[in-house]
């Protein structure tokens, strides 16, 4: 694990030399790649040192993250041509895939909290130093204070349990059962937070509308996956009062999800709906773990992953249209198969995988979800059934608005598709779909 983090610190002065752009990105590429042709030992963890080990869930967050960078940097073009502070751009992405890569890695309970804590910095630099609009002040200031709002308990639980254990190596907190409330609702509201569950969730759509679109990638790629990382780790000693308490979560996941669901046919911003859209997957995820059971583990992890992908994509997409026509509004946005109708199969395509379409990986995870969810009650079937009905209805909502009707008269100057963009657009989709080819080890793996 070392190597990798070596490699990376090292691309740092890469970022200040000249012309060099593209070569980091293609090095997080190769990195990604040789990342990839570890060893597994898919029964348990492997590559584990006194700081660092990897099991399968880091290593699928990690190759998520790895991947999510060197497409921020793709999707990042227009910083390097209009020579807009790119180098340090750059610096901060690799600083924050450092941060992220610990943040999976790190065995060491209080070191996890650190890095999680950490990754917060590099993001919000950048929606402060390159976001559009004035109110990303106000947006960061949201996304910092609900994380830190949330953490701060996070923290005091790390330090009782170190005081109650002698220990704060993650592999041997699953030999303790830790039956207590308020150190329960410690260790798990920091993650819930990061998520993000229904009533904390108003830094998200803030935090994305704002955002460059290399912030939203990393935001709806990694971030929100940090808290389903956390909660599967620490609800393996939490086991008794997350059984006593799960309902709770459970119910506001499910209801806040069909809100959020029936909110996004009110958006009329591009990113904010894919920003709603968002939490309501999320919600989803999180009611997978809580219940506790194989199918709702494996559901989440699938969920999460094609989630990262799907989401990066759709934020691409949307930064593509506010590239040519400087708004996000889908009123200016409509009538777009009259210009671009490559890049109207891009969000076909994309958006049939948000709605759980096969062959993608969410249709899979989709699936897992709603047999844990209906196994542990019934009654989960009918928000189940709307959440994923509304899903369909406001992808294709965002699709024929965008795509059909009249075009926006003030268009005078138009360009379309370049190659890069294709490309990029294809490396969400590809793997997307194709790794449901894989995915029966999945299953092996937990």
């Amino acid at each position: 694990m070392m190597k990798f983090l070596f490699m990376m610190i090292f691309m740092i002065p890469l970022c200040f030399m000249k012309n060099m752009f593209w070569l980091v990105q293609m090095m997080l590429f190769f990195m990604m790649f040789l990342f990839m042709n570890l060893n597994l030992n898919i029964m348990c963890f492997f590559n584990m040192s006194y700081m660092f080990y990897c099991d399968i869930i880091s290593f699928g967050l990690i190759l998520l993250s790895i991947w999510i960078c060197s497409l921020m940097i793709m999707a990042s073009e227009s910083l390097f041509k209009l020579n807009f502070y790119f180098n340090f751009f750059l610096f901060n992405v690799i600083f924050l895939l450092i941060m992220l890569y610990l943040t999976f890695s790190v065995l060491n309970l209080l070191l996890f909290y650190f890095f999680f804590e950490a990754s917060l910095i590099p993001t919000l630099l950048l929606i402060i130093g390159w976001g559009y609009q004035p109110e990303r002040i106000q947006a960061g200031m949201y996304l910092l204070f609900y994380t830190l709002f949330g953490s701060l308990p996070l923290l005091m639980g790390i330090i009782y349990i170190f005081n109650d254990l002698n220990t704060m190596t993650i592999y041997f907190l699953k030999f303790f059962n830790m039956n207590m409330y308020l150190l329960y609702i410690s260790m798990i509201f920091a993650f819930l937070v990061k998520m993000p569950m229904y009533f904390v969730h108003l830094w998200l759509p803030k935090a994305h509308v704002e955002a460059p679109v290399s912030g939203s990638m990393i935001l709806a790629g990694i971030m929100l996956k940090l808290g389903g990382y956390g909660l599967l780790r620490v609800m393996i000693f939490l086991q008794e009062v997350n059984l006593k308490l799960n309902y709770i979560w459970i119910i506001i996941s499910l209801v806040g999800g069909l809100f959020i669901s029936m909110k996004c046919f009110c958006q009329v911003d591009m990113k904010s709906l894919i920003a709603y859209s968002s939490v309501a997957h999320m919600s989803m995820v999180i009611g997978g773990i809580m219940v506790m059971n194989y199918w709702g583990f494996i559901g989440s992890y699938i969920l999460m992953i094609s989630h990262g992908l799907c989401s990066s994509g759709m934020f691409c997409l949307a930064n593509i249209n506010y590239e040519r026509l400087h708004s996000r509004s889908l009123y200016i946005n409509s009538g777009m198969m009259n210009f671009m109708p490559s890049m109207s199969l891009w969000w076909f395509l994309l958006l049939s995988s948000n709605m759980a379409a096969p062959p993608s990986l969410n249709l899979l995870g989709e699936i897992s979800l709603i047999n844990s969810l209906v196994s542990w009650s019934n009654i989960s079937m009918i928000l189940l059934m709307m959440i994923s009905f509304f899903s369909a209805g406001y992808s294709l909502y965002l699709y024929s608005y965008i795509q059909h009707g009249k075009y926006f008269q003030g268009l005078y100057s138009f360009y379309v598709g370049s190659s890069r963009e294709y490309l990029l657009l294809f490396l969400h989709w590809f793997p997307l779909n194709m790794m449901i080819l894989k995915v029966d080890f999945i299953s092996i793996w937990f």
